[in-house]
Order: structure tokens, then sequence, then C-alpha cells
């Protein structure tokens, strides 16, 4: 086993989550958000993303140890880069900037940066790119929510 693909998958996802988690804040202003009734409970989505980030961590590890060239390696650190920066971005233009029409703008990068790790990391793993689907799904499914809450509120402002 390969030690230093393995760290930087675990470090991907534990960065991720843990990233994801702090910058989200459960407060008064998205309390009083209108959301759908079919919004998962608040406490749903930690488990969901350590699942979703540890398969997609995994996945990463699968398809580094399965490229045969330098080149196919950079393809692969490049893609979970993007998807990096793309899933980081989400979080704080919903949750503290208070702009969930911006985060739905944003969730559109996030869902074809997982697309392109489903599709590419099929080449060197077919069960990493199996790995990714509930991470589509999800951000996928997280997209309509998104549409959803931005469509119930009406338009959102910047405080001042």
């Amino acid at each position: 086993m390969e030690t230093t693909p393995l760290l930087v998958a675990i470090a991907w996802a534990v960065i991720l989550g843990g990233a994801g988690g702090l910058l989200t804040e459960i407060g008064a202003w998205y309390r009083d958000l209108n959301k759908p009734s079919w919004q998962p409970p608040d406490w749903l989505f930690g488990p969901a993303w350590t699942i979703i980030l540890g398969l997609a961590g995994w996945a990463f590890y699968l398809s580094w140890t399965a490229a045969d060239t330098q080149s196919d390696r950079l393809l692969i650190g490049a893609l979970y880069a993007v998807n990096f920066v793309c899933h980081l971005l989400w979080s704080p233009l919903f949750f503290k900037f208070k702009r969930p029409d911006w985060a739905l703008f944003e969730v559109v990068f996030l869902w074809l940066s997982v697309l392109s790790l489903c599709v590419f990391l099929r080449q060197y793993s077919v069960a990493a790119s199996w790995m990714i689907v509930p991470y589509l799904v999800w951000v996928s499914f997280a997209s309509i929510l998104n549409w959803q809450i931005v469509k119930l509120n009406g338009p959102f402002k910047q405080e001042a």
C-alpha cells in the first residue's frame, strides 16, 4: 500500500469534511428560511458527507495507484484539486455570506467537478468511478434543495 496517496486521500476528505462543518452555521438566519417539506433533517448532512467524502478519498487512492504515468497522476490530482476548491466554496457562499443564490450558481461548478471525477476516474478504476456516484447523487439532490430554497425565499440581498 502506497503511503503518500493514502495520506493525500485522507487529508483531502478530512479537510473538506472539517471545513464544511466549520463553515456551516445553523443559526437563526438559516432556521428562518423557508425550506421544502422534503428537506432531510440537519443531523443527516454530517454523516452523509462523511460517507461520501470517505468514498471519494478512497476513489482517489484507487485511481492514483492504478495510474501508469505521471501525466495520469497529474490529471487525477488536478481533478481532485478543482473539486476541492468547488466543494469548499459552496458553504461560505450559502452560510457565511447568506447568499443561497450565489451558492446555486457555484453548485453548477461543483456538480461538474464531481461528474468529471466520475467520468475520468473510470479509465483507472471502475470501482473508483462508482465510488463517486453517491457524491454525484448527493450534490444533485443538494442542488435541487438549494434551488428550492432560492425559489421559496425570493432574492437575497447582501447584509449591510
